[in-house]
């Protein structure tokens, strides 16, 4: 069965640390540390130099965590967009990946969002109980212009993957670093602001599978993006999951539609999370699971939208009980 992992959005300690280990949980996704500085507050190291990378990681194992996988990523746009200076960043990525299988990092989550990265048009919206929780309504962006990287064509994402995942997985398999894409967030059709958005359906990660064989190229099944693609989740867990190549899932939920959606506490979403999980289960998904885009309770703060303390607890809570509850039934 899966393990529970969290994400550290700090690359500093802070009091989760410690509680994460408090509630059982041991295995964290970090970011790059990049502020990885000297005593003069000067960059001494890219974040995802080997150096930057170990220290980053010793420090977690000194906190007693495990770091098991990295959500983030150097500069891509250029890759993405397919435009001068791709070889470099290709380049990048390749020896962090290197950096990552060196210091036994195994698993890296990517994602192919051209320009914009994930979008939200608040932060500041009032859930159950007045907690605070974040949202997406596209009429807000519907007349925004492109980015400044400029508007780009889903045939042009799909090409820049698959050279990206020609040129990559070689060096991720060399390294043992397994590859999961995240969909898009929020998966909207079939673009924001002149951006297209590939990773936006279940067919769509199918044909990512298809992309490269290797068992390195996988999938990030964020629960929150892909129950926003389906009306039957548990069964695109089973579908997808019974290729043996979703590695990495972010158990939430949400309300609403692409186009236009909030946040929710885990208990209060659209999905059927109790089959959810019984399709972990079926399928014996031994990957990685966290809590993602919590609400913000009373009384605590998130430097990040979506990642403040207690809300995580409070997931993770529910996460484990659920767990326990569905290994306990007779199958």
């Amino acid at each position: 069965m899966f393990r529970l992992a969290e994400f550290l959005s700090n690359p500093r300690p802070t009091p989760l640390w410690a509680m994460l280990k408090q509630v059982g949980v041991t295995e964290v996704v970090g970011v790059l540390p990049r502020q990885f500085t000297d005593w003069r507050q000067t960059p001494i190291d890219h974040p995802w130099d080997y150096t930057a990378l170990a220290i980053y990681k010793e420090m977690i194992e000194e906190e007693g965590l495990t770091l098991t996988a990295i959500e983030d990523n150097p500069p891509m746009d250029r890759i993405r967009y397919g435009v001068a200076g791709a070889e470099e960043e290709i380049d990048i990525v390749c020896q962090m990946i290197e950096n990552m299988g060196r210091l036994g990092i195994s698993l890296w989550c990517y994602n192919w969002m051209a320009g914009l990265g994930w979008q939200r048009t608040s932060s500041r919206l009032r859930g159950r109980g007045g907690a605070i929780v974040s949202g997406y309504d596209h009429r807000l962006l519907a007349e925004a212009p492109p980015p400044l990287m400029g508007p780009i064509g889903a045939d042009v994402l799909w090409r820049t993957l698959e050279q990206f995942l020609q040129r990559v997985v070689p060096v991720a398999e060399k390294a043992g670093v397994k590859l999961a894409l995240h969909p898009d967030d929020p998966p909207m059709l079939p673009e924001i602001r002149g951006v297209a958005r590939i990773m936006n359906s279940v067919p769509a990660f199918e044909r990512l599978l298809s992309l490269h064989s290797s068992p390195m190229n996988g999938i990030t099944l964020c629960q929150g993006n892909f129950t926003l693609m389906t009306d039957n989740l548990p069964q695109v867990i089973r579908e997808l999951g019974g290729t043996g190549r979703v590695y990495f899932v972010h158990f939430r939920d949400v309300r609403g539609t692409p186009d236009h959606f909030v946040e929710t506490f885990i208990d209060e979403g659209k999905t059927d999370l109790a089959e959810c999980m019984r399709a972990y289960r079926d399928i014996q998904f031994d990957g990685i699971m966290r809590t993602d885009h919590t609400p913000t309770l009373a009384g605590d703060d998130a430097e990040v939208p979506g990642y403040s303390t207690l809300g995580r607890l409070h997931a993770i809570g529910f996460i484990e009980g659920l767990r326990a509850a569905v290994m306990s039934e007779k199958q």
